[in-house]
């Protein structure tokens, strides 16, 4: 058994079956949820034997920190090492609400987002729960600060990762770990339409961001592959048929990149696709990504950008650009931690 990804009637049948003590799973499940103990050693209420037990049987499989930045904002980018020699990030913002962290969901990404940096090393493998758990449970150790809200926005597409994701979100909401609640968790999907119909009849009342960054399928599908799978006008039908179900507002998250997408027109275009819909669009300016081709969007096209929408009635906000001065961009520590060793 995977002990991090399990749920706590999994860990009690398991533990029943291997004739241990009853409370002794919920003082393991404690440990590991409610106070992010990652190691046996340290679990201090139960019997030395039962320790060197539950290593041989159930061992815990998890992250462990390779590398960190931190930027002048405060940003914290974390490296990770994985059980099997690879590694994914994590991002851990700082806002005047609260901290919040990107997880990664995939070790790289197959959709291939032409700006995006976690899919230039391609992809490997999925995360299971515990290890999506275990990055934010390290990241509050290191920072010694509580985590409020969680992204699904780091490296690998959640709806791709279907099954762990929902499994991730189960144990991060349970009252007897980290009762995180449902509506401080984002998940932000490329556009994968029948994943957004399977989230929809979960009926979670989570955030679901739409990485958008066009307004048609022409400059869509020249940096976003999954459109030519999906097109815009399939993907924004689903975006409505789940806003009037959920009555949950969806965000719309639109990469600002120069002379691509960042047009009066692409602006005016965009209003049109959106009006009436639940939902509110989220500009990013972006980070720039050294093998990427693209470049930002200067302040004063975003603003232009951003006040073409809100007159024509669509709600705006731009992200605060947050980890300039580091590798921030979700793949970026990774794929120069794999150039170091050869395997880029």
């Amino acid at each position: 058994m995977d002990i991090l990804s399990a749920t706590f009637d999994e860990l009690s049948s398991v533990f029943k079956e291997n004739s241990i003590q009853g409370f002794r799973a919920s003082q393991v499940y404690e440990w590991l949820h409610k106070h992010q103990v990652l190691n046996y050693d340290e679990m201090t209420n139960l019997p030395k034997a039962l320790r060197e037990e539950l290593k041989e049987k159930l061992p815990i499989v998890c992250c462990s920190p390779a590398g960190k930045q931190t930027a002048s904002d405060g940003t914290v980018k974390m490296l990770y090492s994985l059980h099997d020699g690879d590694y994914i990030e994590c991002v851990i913002m700082k806002y005047k609400y609260g901290n919040t962290i990107c997880v990664s969901s995939q070790v790289g990404c197959k959709m291939g987002c032409a700006f995006c940096a976690s899919t230039l090393g391609g992809f490997k493998r999925c995360l299971s729960a515990g290890e999506m758990l275990s990055q934010i449970y390290l990241a509050q150790k290191e920072t010694g600060e509580r985590i409020s809200h969680v992204v699904l926005m780091g490296m690998g597409e959640p709806l791709d990762n279907f099954d762990n994701v929902m499994r991730f979100i189960e144990l991060l909401t349970d009252e007897k770990g980290q009762n995180l609640s449902m509506r401080n968790i984002s998940l932000s999907t490329c556009g994968i339409v029948p994943g957004i119909e399977k989230l929809l009849g979960k009926r979670l009342q989570l955030t679901l961001s739409v990485s958008l960054h066009a307004p048609n399928d022409e400059i869509r599908s020249g940096i976003m592959p999954v459109n030519n799978r999906y097109h815009i006008g399939e993907l924004l039908d689903m975006c409505r048929k789940y806003t009037k179900i959920t009555s949950r507002r969806i965000s719309f998250e639109y990469a600002m990149l120069s002379g691509v997408n960042d047009s009066d027109e692409c602006a005016d275009e965009l209003a049109r696709r959106l009006k009436g819909m639940l939902c509110h669009v989220n500009l990013i300016p972006v980070n720039k990504v050294e093998e990427s081709p693209f470049t930002p969007s200067s302040p004063e096209r975003v603003k232009k950008f951003a006040a073409i929408l809100e007159k024509s009635g669509i709600t705006v906000t731009v992200r605060r650009k947050l980890g300039s001065d580091i590798d921030a961009s979700c793949g970026q520590l990774r794929r120069k931690k794999n150039a170091e060793r050869g395997t880029a």
